[in-house]
């Protein structure tokens, strides 16, 4: 009897749930850490290239928009390792440590000089930095690409995989971890813009970048501690692989006549069993060419033990997941404006800054890099009174767990957006107005007697956006993507976020070629900000928001929700389904 109960109670140990609130502490650690490190860096990176390194403006911002479009284009190498063959937990390891390199080679390239070239003095020619120096630092942000591309995807989705959606208890938790993702990820931002930002302005670039490796190497370090505590889920193969087997299924039948019902189209529950663990995609009317991927013809008709040629023949789980994915597009176009109106506020706004006044008292100014901080604030101030406040009321009139969809949640936040630069122009309007009354306009390095505090309504504006819209965005991504995708699907709201930075990029240098004038006019000049038409350039982009936001509505209005079926539900069942016997 004593030994009955030995044995019971060894196996409710081994059949103790992971995952849970548990985990957080040592994944957050890890996301933590990575973005001190990145925003430490970026918030202010423009100082660092024009001051340190001698850059001209246009080609600094287009420097840093390039570099933060390759560092969210890297998330889908990354997904990809994790979905097909690593797991997102060794994924995240591996990238993390790679990320650590690339820290410690740009701390070390801060702190030595040979890596810089010499500083100028007032209004004399700086030298600017050699190609070799140059080399160095974009080497060591490839680097830091690479690495950020395997944590950005699976940090996300590591996380909500810890909460199990067919445990009702849990299912309502991953809707609030996307809230508590952002807000722990804002918090960290808002550290580095601050305390990092005055750092590296007051004391050096050495500790302001030393102190995010330090940190990195303590999170990764944390996190390996709580493998035992996760879930894991296991690669279920390439995606993409199965995404280009449906499509080429259905292009070597597309002569097929389209089958009467939709139930005779094939459906294979166990070998769907590795990438429906939460349910199975049931069939939907739209992109019906598609379905002839899973039409039994007599040249698919096999032993029922061998599984069938997926370039011929796929089941209706496999078809839905690729209409996912082709659904899902659309949306994720409409977020790339967002992010090249956010992307001004590290290169632009913050040169709008660093003209005005920005003393506190006497003795302490305020960095121009940590004028984000304003963004931040708004961002997690607007994810506590949304999670906390507006989903409960909300909550009366819709009816939803959640408060509301998250595409009526990106909506708002794309009118936000639009607010933001708009005001972003008049606000440069009252800054060179209040230069010309100061004699100021052709003294670039001069301070206007204006104060700081005005650009506060445009950073702001961007914090509630973001709060709204890219909170939606990444739980869209999550809620409607496959399930055997997720890491691919969060890779593609970082995609947006890089497509977003080379938007930018072609936009200023589009803008900055053709505003050219004769005289050496421009709106957007490489040394006298005072002398530009910055406010055109704001309401540029404006105009092109309104445009993605008309867009964006009609997505909305079109967009069908992905239909799944969970196992144990009544619904189209197996035997409903085509055998590989059946054919047309």
């Amino acid at each position: 009897m004593e030994k009955m109960e030995e044995n019971n109670h060894k196996e409710n140990n081994v059949k103790r749930p992971k995952g849970g609130m548990i985990t957080m502490p040592f994944i957050f650690s890890n996301e933590v850490c990575e973005k001190l490190a990145v925003v430490g860096f970026n918030a202010n990176m423009i100082s660092y290239l024009t001051t340190q390194l001698h850059m001209p403006l246009t080609k600094a911002a287009n420097t840093l928009t390039n570099f933060g479009g390759t560092a969210s284009l890297t998330p889908l190498l990354g997904a990809f390792i994790a979905d097909a063959y690593a797991g997102r937990f060794w994924t995240l390891t591996v990238a993390s440590i790679i990320y650590q390199i690339a820290m410690t080679s740009l701390t070390l390239s801060a702190i030595l000089p040979q890596f810089r070239p010499p500083p100028c003095k007032g209004e004399q020619v700086c030298q600017q930095a050699t190609a070799g120096q140059l080399a160095i630092l974009y080497g060591s942000l490839l680097l830091g690409a690479l690495g950020s591309g395997g944590i950005r995807p699976c940090v996300v989705a590591f996380g909500a995989d810890q909460f199990d959606e067919t445990d009702p208890k849990q299912s309502t938790k991953t809707w609030k971890y996307f809230n508590w993702y952002y807000f722990v990820m804002g918090a960290s931002i808002l550290v580095a813009v601050t305390v990092l930002v005055y750092i590296q302005d007051n004391i050096g670039w050495g500790w302001g970048l030393g102190i995010p490796t330090i940190a990195m190497f303590l999170s990764i370090i944390a996190f390996i501690i709580g493998y035992p505590l996760y879930r894991h889920m296991d690669p279920a193969g390439s995606p993409f692989t199965r995404l280009l087997q449906v499509s080429v299924a259905a292009f070597k039948k597309r002569k097929l006549p389209m089958v009467s019902d939709s139930k005779l189209l094939y459906r294979n529950e166990e070998l769907d069993a590795s990438i429906s663990l939460g349910g199975r995609l049931v069939h939907t009317k739209q992109m019906t060419f598609l379905d002839k991927a899973a039409i039994v013809t007599e040249e698919d008709v096999v032993k029922s033990s061998q599984a069938p040629n997926p370039w011929r023949l796929n089941t209706v789980h496999r078809v839905e997941e690729l209409k996912s994915v082709i659904r899902m597009g659309p949306i994720w176009g409409a977020g790339i404006l967002l992010i090249t109106a956010y992307a001004q506020q590290s290169t632009f706004s913050l040169q709008q800054a660093k003209t005005m006044e920005r003393h506190l008292t006497k003795s302490f100014e305020i960095p121009a890099g940590s004028m984000s901080v304003f963004t931040m604030v708004s961002m997690l101030s607007t994810i506590a009174l949304y999670d906390r406040i507006l989903v409960r009321i909300a909550r009366r009139f819709t009816g939803l767990d959640r408060g509301i969809t998250f595409l009526h949640r990106m909506g708002i936040g794309f009118v936000i957006s639009v607010l933001a630069t708009l005001v972003a122009g008049f606000i440069e309007v009252k800054r060179k107005q209040a230069a010309l009354a100061h004699g100021l306009q052709d003294k670039a390095h001069e301070i206007i007697p204006i104060s700081v505090f005005w650009l506060v309504p445009q950073y702001s504006l961007h914090g509630i956006a973001e709060a709204f819209m890219s909170i939606g965005h990444l739980e869209f991504f999550y809620d409607q993507s496959p399930e055997s995708m997720r890491s691919t699907a969060t890779a593609l709201f970082w995609t947006s976020i890089s497509v977003g930075n080379y938007v930018s990029t072609l936009l200023v240098s589009l803008v900055h070629k053709f505003s050219a004038g004769p005289n050496g006019s421009n709106w957007l000049p490489d040394n006298n900000l005072n002398k530009g038409k910055l406010e055109y350039f704001y309401w540029l982009i404006t105009g092109l928001q309104v445009v993605n936001l008309l867009y964006y509505i009609c997505c909305a209005k079109l967009y069908t929700y992905k239909p799944i079926q969970n196992h144990g539900k009544d619904s189209e069942s197996e035997e409903d389904g085509v055998e590989l016997a059946s054919k047309v």
